[in-house]
């Protein structure tokens, strides 16, 4: 590989001699004279976007589930109806003369004392508010069934936009797809994304005594095993390889060679031909392609120390040495984390971590259980944090780092317990800020910003109580919230604890949402509005979540009433949208932006303040900092009053 080149001056073959360079000094000359960045964009459908990386964020379109659906074969049922069953008293449910499977729209209200037979995925008819197993019943006669254990709201039931809600961020920018975020961009009815295109890496092999793999290998030949390897590698760092084959060390022939590969190509990789001798031959050639040239001919790395790097007219030109174990060290270690900027995707770190369980995990016992977790990092280390999305749920793979195995013996993982956290990707995603707490669209404006830095955002919806929970525990930055004192009608200060201090966000209406057309609500006040509902008993309301800052404003315009739909419990504001805009229910408690985003009519009750704790030790982490500062740039601002909203401090 590295034999003597004809057709030079004989003074020529030795006045280039290794200079060597300590290996950060000659990985800093590299990247300061290349500043690598991806190299453009290009769109591509989904069906070939596996293994590619997001140049920009992907929000869905729709809510997903699109509307309330079952998870179980069995029959939907409102709940109030079972509180008193037991093995000993039965409750008889009389069958509806409807069978709900997929893709059936629910023609019959679920009334008391009756039931509907649903399959899973089947929407759920107006009325109901759980789902109970076909097993956990005994059929009587033909036309009702027994049931021997009460259920509670909601369960076995998927709210819709439970899982996505229109607008959501669902896949952001420098994320390399892959089969989890596939199904959850197909989910969306996403069909192309914009992904950075892979830079072309040129392939070239130098030496009279290579032979390609598959021809005849004559005396004092090789086989050139380091074309196929450091093609290889490119593919596995992001790049396309281009071969352009073996090239003899023949000067017009690899001048030419070289020539057109750095004119087709992105980046141009040889092996073979860098030290004295061949060496002097190539580095000639490399200075023929443009400033400012090569910038390192011998670095100090055992093996790989006739590595020669270069940048050429903003390309990078990289000579790896012809030993393939040399070829490959020097390209993992000083060309592989240029090659991946060039291709958009993020270093690479190990695959498994151990961390520990904040919280406790149960599990059924007789069945091997995968938990899936996002990593979250604390002063005693990494936290596996689970995501309870659910079976039928796609983003929990999307935003989750890797999983933890509960054997089949154990019903319980302690909180506390140390597991250990098989990645699904070769990286610790551990991000630069955790947000957790109550979702706000909002949001997605300033961590979009913040990502474009390089910054990395963990946002986990966990509920405005949730998220202090979170805070208190060190497993966040930030916990968005919106709580309302009852007593005194303040936000947010009287539920911070020591060490946490409160940060303005910005003021968002919250209203009553109804139907366009429903003559009840026409005209009226919120509270008139919620008069009418309680005195119509064929009107249904759709709750939200204990737990939630909108739960509060609730319980207090109901004042102890528990009208139809009550039980009816989204964690979204979406879901309570799409309840009313679907027929499910007629009323419900929401944002504006929201009640606009589905054509609904919107009633204003009070302006509430969407305000973030903050965990006063981590004030001064950087991306704390920055994320504090970009609340108020004009961008952020400018976002919000586009949504809607308006900016704490504004008249």
């Amino acid at each position: 590989m590295n034999s003597q080149p004809r057709d030079l001056p004989a003074a020529a073959t030795q006045d280039q001699f290794l200079q060597v360079l300590p290996r950060d000094e000659a990985l800093l000359r590299f990247e300061s004279a290349l500043r690598p960045k991806p190299v453009g964009t290009e769109r591509v459908e989904l069906a070939v976007a596996l293994g590619r990386v997001l140049a920009m964020d992907v929000a869905a379109g729709i809510d997903v589930p699109p509307f309330d659906r079952a998870l179980v074969d069995g029959f939907a049922v409102r709940s109030a109806d079972l509180a008193s069953a037991s093995e000993g008293s039965p409750v008889s449910l009389e069958l509806n003369g409807e069978t709900i499977a997929c893709g059936v729209v629910p023609r019959l209200d679920v009334m008391h004392g009756t039931a509907t037979p649903i399959a899973t995925g089947g929407p759920v008819p107006r009325g109901a508010d759980a789902v109970i197993m076909v097993e956990t019943t005994e059929p009587v006669g033909s036309g009702a069934i027994e049931v021997r254990r009460p259920v509670a709201p909601g369960a076995f039931l998927s709210f819709a936009g439970s899982d996505i809600t229109a607008g959501e961020t669902i896949v952001r920018r420098g994320t390399v797809v892959g089969s989890r975020e596939v199904g959850v961009l197909a989910a969306c009815g996403i069909a192309e994304v914009e992904v950075w295109r892979r830079p072309r890496v040129a392939i070239i092999s130098t030496g009279d005594e290579l032979v390609p793999a598959g021809q005849p290998l004559g005396p004092a030949s090789i086989y050139d095993s380091n074309g196929p390897v450091v093609a290889a590698a490119v593919a596995e760092n992001g790049g396309e390889p281009i071969a352009y084959g073996t090239i003899p060390d023949e000067p017009e022939m690899l001048r030419a060679a070289i020539a057109r590969a750095h004119a087709e190509c992105d980046m141009v990789v040889l092996s073979g031909g860098t030290s004295k001798g061949a060496g002097d031959l190539t580095y000639r050639l490399i200075g023929e392609l443009g400033p400012p040239g090569i910038v390192a001919h011998g670095v100090a790395l055992k093996p790989g120390k006739p590595l020669l790097l270069a940048v050429c007219a903003g390309k990078p030109v990289v000579v790896l040495p012809g030993f393939p174990t040399s070829a490959m060290f020097t390209f993992h270690d000083m060309v592989a984390p240029s090659l991946r900027l060039l291709a958009g995707l993020p270093p690479r770190t190990s695959a498994v971590v151990d961390a520990t369980l904040p919280m406790r995990v149960p599990s059924e016992l007789g069945r091997t259980e995968f938990v899936m977790v996002s990593l979250v990092g604390t002063e005693s280390g990494l936290a596996a944090y689970p995501i309870g999305k659910g079976s039928g749920s796609v983003t929990a793979f999307s935003q989750a780092d890797g999983f933890v195995t509960v054997e089949a013996l154990a019903d319980t993982v302690p909180a506390g317990t140390q597991v250990e956290v098989t990645l699904f990707t070769p990286h610790v995603s551990e991000p630069d800020l955790v947000i957790m707490g109550s979702h706000c669209v909002g949001l997605e404006p300033i961590i979009s910003h913040l990502a474009a830095e390089g910054i990395r955002t963990r946002l986990m919806a966990v509920g405005s109580q949730g998220g202090l929970a979170a805070l208190r525990r060190g497993e966040c930055d930030l916990a968005p919230i919106h709580l309302v004192d009852p007593t005194t009608g303040i936000y947010n200060r009287s539920y911070l604890t020591d060490g946490m201090e409160l940060v303005e966000g910005w003021r968002r209406m919250q209203g009553f949402l109804y139907r366009p057309g429903d003559t009840r609500f026409e005209g009226l006040s919120a509270a008139g509005a919620v008069a009418a509902a309680l005195a119509d008993p064929d009107c249904h309301m759709v709750n939200r979540n204990a737990g939630a800052g909108t739960r509060i404003v609730i319980d207090g315009l109901l004042k102890g009433a528990r009208p139809e739909g009550y039980s009816n419990q989204p964690r979204s504001h979406n879901a309570v949208a799409a309840a009313v805009a679907r027929g499910r229910a007629d009323w419900g408690i929401a944002i504006r932006p929201v009640a606009d985003a589905y054509g609904l009519r919107f009633i204003p009750i009070a302006e509430e303040h969407y305000d973030f704790a903050l965990l006063s030790s981590r004030s001064e982490r950087p991306a704390v900092r920055r994320f504090l500062a970009a609340l108020h740039e004009p961008t952020s601002l400018a976002a919000l009053h586009k949504l809607g909203f308006k900016p704490a401090g504004e008249a």
